[in-house]
């Protein structure tokens, strides 16, 4: 590394460890985390069950085999 670049990184660095955030600790009681939590489940009913993601990648996925494997019967 040359001069420039070195006292570039240097400057990096040191603004990096001027913007460090120190977390701070979770000072809520047993009770009340468990009491977040429960708050924040969702409700799962009959008609109101949670969606898988990877349905619809699979969906997308049906659609290019069907169209592959169509063009690939006509030759």
């Amino acid at each position: 590394m040359d001069k420039r670049l070195a006292k570039r990184h240097k400057r990096q660095v040191e603004r990096a460890k001027e913007k460090v955030k120190v977390s701070e600790p979770d000072v809520r009681t047993p009770e009340q985390i468990e009491a977040a939590r429960e708050a924040s489940r969702p409700e799962v009913n009959r008609g109101n069950q949670p969606k898988v993601a990877a349905s619809g990648r699979s969906f997308r996925n049906r659609l290019a085999t069907s169209t592959g494997s169509g063009a690939k019967t006509d030759g």
